[in-house]
Protein backbone atom coordinates (compact mmCIF):
# COMPACT_ATOMS: atom_id res chain seq x y z
CA UNK A 1 0.00 0.00 0.00
CA UNK A 2 1.48 3.38 -0.96
CA UNK A 3 2.13 5.95 1.73
CA UNK A 4 -0.10 9.03 1.31
CA UNK A 5 1.58 12.39 1.92
CA UNK A 6 -0.07 15.81 2.19
CA UNK A 7 2.44 17.66 0.00
CA UNK A 8 4.04 15.11 -2.29
CA UNK A 9 7.34 15.88 -4.00
CA UNK A 10 7.68 15.20 -7.74
CA UNK A 11 7.49 11.46 -8.30
CA UNK A 12 10.21 9.32 -9.83
CA UNK A 13 10.46 5.73 -10.94
CA UNK A 14 11.87 4.80 -7.52
CA UNK A 15 8.56 5.82 -5.90
CA UNK A 16 6.76 3.11 -7.86
CA UNK A 17 9.19 0.25 -7.21
CA UNK A 18 7.89 -2.02 -4.46
CA UNK A 19 9.97 -3.93 -1.91
CA UNK A 20 8.93 -7.30 -3.37
CA UNK A 21 11.38 -9.68 -5.02
CA UNK A 22 10.48 -9.83 -8.73
CA UNK A 23 9.75 -13.52 -9.35
CA UNK A 24 10.08 -13.76 -13.12
CA UNK A 25 12.59 -15.92 -14.93
CA UNK A 26 15.85 -14.14 -15.88
CA UNK A 27 15.48 -12.87 -19.43
CA UNK A 28 11.67 -12.69 -19.34
CA UNK A 29 10.16 -9.84 -21.36
CA UNK A 30 8.00 -8.91 -18.36
CA UNK A 31 10.97 -7.11 -16.77
CA UNK A 32 11.17 -4.61 -19.64
CA UNK A 33 7.45 -3.88 -19.47
CA UNK A 34 7.53 -3.36 -15.71
CA UNK A 35 10.47 -0.94 -16.06
CA UNK A 36 8.72 1.15 -18.71
CA UNK A 37 5.46 1.38 -16.76
CA UNK A 38 7.45 2.53 -13.73
CA UNK A 39 9.19 5.09 -15.96
CA UNK A 40 6.00 6.47 -17.49
CA UNK A 41 3.51 6.83 -14.66
CA UNK A 42 5.59 9.29 -12.58
CA UNK A 43 5.41 11.70 -15.54
CA UNK A 44 1.58 11.81 -15.58
CA UNK A 45 1.19 14.24 -12.68
CA UNK A 46 -1.18 11.88 -10.87
CA UNK A 47 -0.74 11.21 -7.12
CA UNK A 48 0.57 7.73 -6.40
CA UNK A 49 -2.49 6.82 -4.30
CA UNK A 50 -4.69 7.36 -7.36
CA UNK A 51 -3.21 4.41 -9.27
CA UNK A 52 -4.62 0.88 -9.07
CA UNK A 53 -3.21 -2.15 -10.89
CA UNK A 54 -5.55 -5.12 -11.30
CA UNK A 55 -4.50 -8.53 -12.61
CA UNK A 56 -5.88 -12.01 -13.15
CA UNK A 57 -3.79 -15.20 -13.20
CA UNK A 58 -0.54 -15.85 -15.05
CA UNK A 59 3.09 -14.74 -15.06
CA UNK A 60 2.04 -11.22 -16.06
CA UNK A 61 -0.45 -11.12 -13.21
CA UNK A 62 2.28 -10.86 -10.58
CA UNK A 63 2.57 -7.25 -11.75
CA UNK A 64 0.62 -5.53 -8.90
CA UNK A 65 3.08 -6.89 -6.32
CA UNK A 66 5.93 -5.05 -8.01
CA UNK A 67 4.18 -1.67 -8.21
CA UNK A 68 4.25 0.52 -5.12
CA UNK A 69 0.61 1.51 -5.70
CA UNK A 70 -2.74 0.09 -4.77
CA UNK A 71 -3.48 -3.16 -6.57
CA UNK A 72 -5.48 -6.38 -6.68
CA UNK A 73 -4.37 -9.84 -7.80
CA UNK A 74 -7.78 -11.29 -8.68
CA UNK A 75 -8.91 -14.59 -10.19
CA UNK A 76 -8.46 -16.19 -13.59
CA UNK A 77 -9.99 -14.13 -16.39
CA UNK A 78 -11.88 -11.79 -14.08
CA UNK A 79 -9.55 -8.80 -13.84
CA UNK A 80 -11.73 -6.81 -16.26
CA UNK A 81 -14.85 -7.17 -14.12
CA UNK A 82 -13.05 -6.05 -10.96
CA UNK A 83 -11.52 -3.11 -12.83
CA UNK A 84 -14.89 -2.08 -14.29
CA UNK A 85 -16.57 -2.08 -10.89
CA UNK A 86 -13.68 -0.16 -9.34
CA UNK A 87 -13.68 2.50 -12.05
CA UNK A 88 -17.44 2.99 -11.79
CA UNK A 89 -17.30 3.30 -8.00
CA UNK A 90 -14.18 5.48 -8.00
CA UNK A 91 -13.91 7.36 -11.32
CA UNK A 92 -11.15 9.52 -9.80
CA UNK A 93 -8.74 6.56 -9.89
CA UNK A 94 -6.55 5.59 -12.84
CA UNK A 95 -7.16 1.87 -13.23
CA UNK A 96 -4.77 -0.43 -15.11
CA UNK A 97 -5.40 -4.07 -15.99
CA UNK A 98 -2.39 -6.34 -16.51
CA UNK A 99 -3.18 -9.64 -18.21
CA UNK A 100 -1.79 -12.29 -20.52
CA UNK A 101 -2.83 -13.96 -23.75
CA UNK A 102 -4.31 -16.89 -21.81
CA UNK A 103 -5.91 -14.97 -18.95
CA UNK A 104 -7.59 -12.38 -21.21
CA UNK A 105 -8.43 -14.37 -24.32
CA UNK A 106 -9.37 -17.79 -22.96
CA UNK A 107 -11.34 -17.84 -19.72
CA UNK A 108 -11.52 -14.04 -19.69
CA UNK A 109 -12.55 -13.51 -23.33
CA UNK A 110 -16.15 -12.57 -22.59
CA UNK A 111 -15.21 -9.99 -19.95
CA UNK A 112 -12.47 -8.62 -22.20
CA UNK A 113 -14.99 -8.04 -25.01
CA UNK A 114 -17.56 -6.24 -22.88
CA UNK A 115 -15.06 -4.04 -21.03
CA UNK A 116 -13.78 -2.70 -24.35
CA UNK A 117 -17.16 -2.29 -26.07
CA UNK A 118 -18.49 -0.31 -23.10
CA UNK A 119 -15.55 2.08 -23.37
CA UNK A 120 -14.70 1.55 -19.72
CA UNK A 121 -11.95 3.99 -18.75
CA UNK A 122 -9.27 1.42 -17.96
CA UNK A 123 -5.79 0.86 -19.40
CA UNK A 124 -5.31 -2.76 -20.48
CA UNK A 125 -1.84 -4.24 -20.95
CA UNK A 126 -1.93 -7.66 -22.60
CA UNK A 127 1.42 -9.48 -22.45
CA UNK A 128 1.50 -11.83 -25.44
CA UNK A 129 4.15 -14.56 -25.44
CA UNK A 130 1.97 -17.04 -27.37
CA UNK A 131 2.18 -19.68 -24.63
CA UNK A 132 0.90 -20.57 -21.16
CA UNK A 133 4.09 -19.83 -19.22
CA UNK A 134 2.92 -20.09 -15.60
CA UNK A 135 1.48 -23.59 -16.14
CA UNK A 136 4.63 -24.68 -17.96
CA UNK A 137 4.21 -24.47 -21.70
CA UNK A 138 0.78 -25.32 -23.07
CA UNK A 139 -0.55 -23.75 -26.28
CA UNK A 140 -2.45 -20.53 -25.65
CA UNK A 141 -5.21 -18.79 -27.69
CA UNK A 142 -2.52 -16.82 -29.54
CA UNK A 143 -0.20 -19.75 -30.32
CA UNK A 144 0.44 -20.02 -34.05
CA UNK A 145 -1.30 -22.72 -36.08
CA UNK A 146 0.69 -25.95 -35.86
CA UNK A 147 2.43 -24.95 -32.61
CA UNK A 148 3.87 -28.02 -30.86
CA UNK A 149 3.56 -27.75 -27.11
CA UNK A 150 2.88 -29.90 -24.06
CA UNK A 151 -0.85 -29.70 -24.77
CA UNK A 152 -0.48 -30.03 -28.56
CA UNK A 153 2.38 -32.49 -29.23
CA UNK A 154 1.30 -32.90 -32.87
CA UNK A 155 0.73 -29.18 -33.38
CA UNK A 156 -2.30 -26.98 -32.73
CA UNK A 157 -5.20 -27.25 -35.17
CA UNK A 158 -7.10 -24.13 -34.08
CA UNK A 159 -6.51 -20.71 -35.60
CA UNK A 160 -4.91 -18.19 -33.23
CA UNK A 161 -6.65 -15.09 -31.91
CA UNK A 162 -5.14 -11.78 -32.97
CA UNK A 163 -5.54 -9.56 -29.87
CA UNK A 164 -5.50 -6.29 -31.83
CA UNK A 165 -8.22 -7.54 -34.17
CA UNK A 166 -10.24 -8.68 -31.15
CA UNK A 167 -9.95 -5.23 -29.58
CA UNK A 168 -10.85 -3.47 -32.83
CA UNK A 169 -13.88 -5.69 -33.37
CA UNK A 170 -14.94 -4.76 -29.83
CA UNK A 171 -14.60 -1.10 -30.90
CA UNK A 172 -12.15 -0.12 -28.18
CA UNK A 173 -11.41 3.60 -28.50
CA UNK A 174 -7.63 3.17 -28.19
CA UNK A 175 -5.88 0.12 -29.67
CA UNK A 176 -2.11 -0.23 -29.90
CA UNK A 177 0.73 -2.74 -30.07
CA UNK A 178 4.35 -2.54 -28.94
CA UNK A 179 7.38 -4.79 -28.38
CA UNK A 180 9.13 -5.56 -25.11
CA UNK A 181 12.64 -4.95 -26.48
CA UNK A 182 11.85 -1.58 -28.10
CA UNK A 183 11.77 0.42 -24.88
CA UNK A 184 11.46 3.89 -26.40
CA UNK A 185 8.50 2.88 -28.56
CA UNK A 186 6.89 1.04 -25.65
CA UNK A 187 7.29 4.08 -23.41
CA UNK A 188 5.61 6.38 -25.93
CA UNK A 189 2.67 4.01 -26.38
CA UNK A 190 2.20 3.60 -22.62
CA UNK A 191 2.19 7.38 -22.17
CA UNK A 192 -0.48 7.82 -24.83
CA UNK A 193 -2.64 5.06 -23.37
CA UNK A 194 -2.37 6.63 -19.91
CA UNK A 195 -3.61 9.96 -21.26
CA UNK A 196 -6.50 8.44 -23.20
CA UNK A 197 -9.98 8.78 -21.74
CA UNK A 198 -11.72 5.49 -22.44
CA UNK A 199 -10.83 1.86 -23.07
CA UNK A 200 -7.11 1.84 -23.88
CA UNK A 201 -5.75 -1.52 -25.03
CA UNK A 202 -2.08 -2.34 -25.69
CA UNK A 203 -0.85 -5.71 -26.89
CA UNK A 204 2.82 -6.06 -25.92
CA UNK A 205 4.76 -8.72 -27.81
CA UNK A 206 7.10 -10.34 -25.30
CA UNK A 207 9.29 -13.37 -24.93
CA UNK A 208 9.01 -16.42 -22.67
CA UNK A 209 12.63 -17.47 -22.52
CA UNK A 210 11.83 -20.84 -20.91
CA UNK A 211 8.75 -22.22 -22.68
CA UNK A 212 8.56 -20.27 -25.96
CA UNK A 213 11.91 -18.64 -26.60
CA UNK A 214 11.96 -16.62 -29.82
CA UNK A 215 8.18 -16.19 -29.86
CA UNK A 216 8.52 -12.93 -31.78
CA UNK A 217 12.19 -13.05 -32.81
CA UNK A 218 11.87 -11.32 -36.24
CA UNK A 219 10.22 -8.24 -34.70
CA UNK A 220 11.99 -8.37 -31.31
CA UNK A 221 15.57 -8.78 -32.49
CA UNK A 222 17.27 -5.38 -32.80
CA UNK A 223 19.14 -6.59 -35.89
CA UNK A 224 15.99 -7.52 -37.81
CA UNK A 225 13.05 -5.60 -36.39
CA UNK A 226 13.39 -2.56 -38.69
CA UNK A 227 12.76 -4.84 -41.66
CA UNK A 228 10.01 -6.80 -39.95
CA UNK A 229 8.09 -4.20 -37.95
CA UNK A 230 6.07 -1.31 -39.36
CA UNK A 231 5.78 1.62 -36.96
CA UNK A 232 2.43 3.33 -37.39
CA UNK A 233 2.54 7.12 -37.13
CA UNK A 234 -0.59 9.24 -37.49
CA UNK A 235 -0.57 11.35 -40.66
CA UNK A 236 2.53 9.68 -42.08
CA UNK A 237 2.87 7.17 -44.93
CA UNK A 238 3.42 3.50 -44.09
CA UNK A 239 7.19 3.17 -44.59
CA UNK A 240 9.52 0.60 -43.04
CA UNK A 241 12.86 -1.15 -43.53
CA UNK A 242 16.34 -0.51 -42.18
CA UNK A 243 16.96 1.79 -45.16
CA UNK A 244 13.40 3.19 -45.12
CA UNK A 245 12.97 1.88 -48.66
CA UNK A 246 9.76 -0.16 -48.34
CA UNK A 247 6.16 0.94 -48.06
CA UNK A 248 2.53 -0.18 -48.17
CA UNK A 249 0.04 0.88 -50.80
CA UNK A 250 -3.33 -0.38 -51.98
CA UNK A 251 -3.69 -2.67 -54.97
CA UNK A 252 -7.39 -2.79 -55.59
CA UNK A 253 -8.94 -3.70 -52.26
CA UNK A 254 -5.79 -5.23 -50.78
CA UNK A 255 -2.52 -3.76 -49.45
CA UNK A 256 0.81 -4.62 -51.03
CA UNK A 257 4.49 -4.05 -50.22
CA UNK A 258 6.50 -1.87 -52.62
CA UNK A 259 10.24 -1.08 -52.69
CA UNK A 260 11.60 2.34 -53.67
CA UNK A 261 14.73 4.46 -53.57
CA UNK A 262 15.38 5.71 -50.01
CA UNK A 263 14.02 9.21 -49.52
CA UNK A 264 11.78 8.99 -52.59
CA UNK A 265 8.58 7.23 -51.53
CA UNK A 266 5.79 6.93 -54.11
CA UNK A 267 2.89 9.31 -53.68
CA UNK A 268 0.32 6.55 -53.45
CA UNK A 269 1.52 5.00 -50.16
CA UNK A 270 -1.16 4.58 -47.51
CA UNK A 271 -1.16 7.41 -44.96
CA UNK A 272 -1.97 6.23 -41.45
CA UNK A 273 -5.08 7.67 -39.82
CA UNK A 274 -5.76 6.72 -36.18
CA UNK A 275 -9.22 8.29 -36.37
CA UNK A 276 -10.43 6.40 -39.43
CA UNK A 277 -13.11 3.73 -39.18
CA UNK A 278 -12.29 0.49 -37.35
CA UNK A 279 -12.29 -1.17 -40.78
CA UNK A 280 -9.10 0.69 -41.76
CA UNK A 281 -7.32 -0.31 -38.55
CA UNK A 282 -8.62 -3.86 -38.95
CA UNK A 283 -7.03 -4.03 -42.41
CA UNK A 284 -3.70 -3.01 -40.90
CA UNK A 285 -4.05 -5.62 -38.17
CA UNK A 286 -4.36 -8.34 -40.82
CA UNK A 287 -0.88 -7.57 -42.15
CA UNK A 288 1.43 -10.30 -40.88
CA UNK A 289 4.62 -11.96 -42.03
CA UNK A 290 4.90 -13.14 -44.68
CA UNK A 291 4.72 -11.03 -46.82
CA UNK A 292 3.97 -7.97 -44.66
CA UNK A 293 5.82 -6.41 -41.74
CA UNK A 294 4.20 -6.64 -38.31
CA UNK A 295 2.45 -3.29 -37.55
CA UNK A 296 3.22 -1.73 -34.16
CA UNK A 297 2.01 1.57 -32.77
CA UNK A 298 -1.46 3.08 -32.38
CA UNK A 299 -4.00 1.48 -34.71
CA UNK A 300 -6.98 3.51 -33.53
CA UNK A 301 -7.56 6.46 -31.19
CA UNK A 302 -10.95 8.17 -30.95
CA UNK A 303 -12.79 10.05 -28.20
CA UNK A 304 -16.21 8.87 -27.04
CA UNK A 305 -18.13 9.10 -23.75
CA UNK A 306 -16.89 6.56 -21.23
CA UNK A 307 -18.94 3.98 -19.39
CA UNK A 308 -18.54 5.63 -15.98
CA UNK A 309 -19.50 9.03 -17.47
CA UNK A 310 -22.71 7.61 -18.96
CA UNK A 311 -23.50 5.81 -15.71
CA UNK A 312 -23.04 8.97 -13.62
CA UNK A 313 -25.24 10.94 -16.05
CA UNK A 314 -27.99 8.34 -15.75
CA UNK A 315 -27.80 8.33 -11.96
CA UNK A 316 -28.05 12.12 -11.93
CA UNK A 317 -31.10 12.01 -14.22
CA UNK A 318 -32.75 9.52 -11.87
CA UNK A 319 -32.03 11.74 -8.87
CA UNK A 320 -33.66 14.74 -10.55
CA UNK A 321 -36.75 12.81 -11.59
CA UNK A 322 -39.81 12.76 -9.31
CA UNK A 323 -39.65 9.95 -6.78
CA UNK A 324 -41.99 7.07 -7.74
CA UNK A 325 -45.05 6.15 -5.66
CA UNK A 326 -43.83 3.01 -3.91
CA UNK A 327 -47.34 1.82 -3.06
CA UNK A 328 -48.43 2.17 -6.69
CA UNK A 329 -45.40 0.20 -7.83
CA UNK A 330 -46.13 -2.63 -5.39
CA UNK A 331 -49.80 -2.81 -6.46
CA UNK A 332 -49.13 -2.26 -10.14
CA UNK A 333 -50.19 -4.43 -13.10
CA UNK A 334 -47.26 -6.79 -12.62
CA UNK A 335 -48.37 -7.85 -9.13
CA UNK A 336 -49.97 -11.26 -8.74
CA UNK A 337 -51.93 -12.79 -5.89
CA UNK A 338 -51.00 -16.44 -5.35
CA UNK A 339 -53.71 -18.67 -3.84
Amino acid sequence: MPEITANPAPLTRKDFVSDQWVRWCPGCGDFAILAQVQNVIPTLGIPREKFVFVSGIGCSSRFPYYMNTFGMHTIHGRAMTIATGLKCARPDLQVWVVTGDGDALSIGGNHFLHTLRRNTDVKVLLFNNRIYGLTKGQASPTSELGKKSKSSPMGTIDRPINPVRFALASEATFVARSIDTDVEHQRSILARAAQHKGSAFIEILQNCIVFNDGAWSPVEDRATRDDNALKLEHGKPLIFGKNRDKGIRMKGLSPEVVTFEPGKPPADLIVHDEQASPAFAYMLSEMEKPPFPHPVGVFRCVVEPTYDQRMDEQIEQARKARAPDLAALLAGPETWEVQ
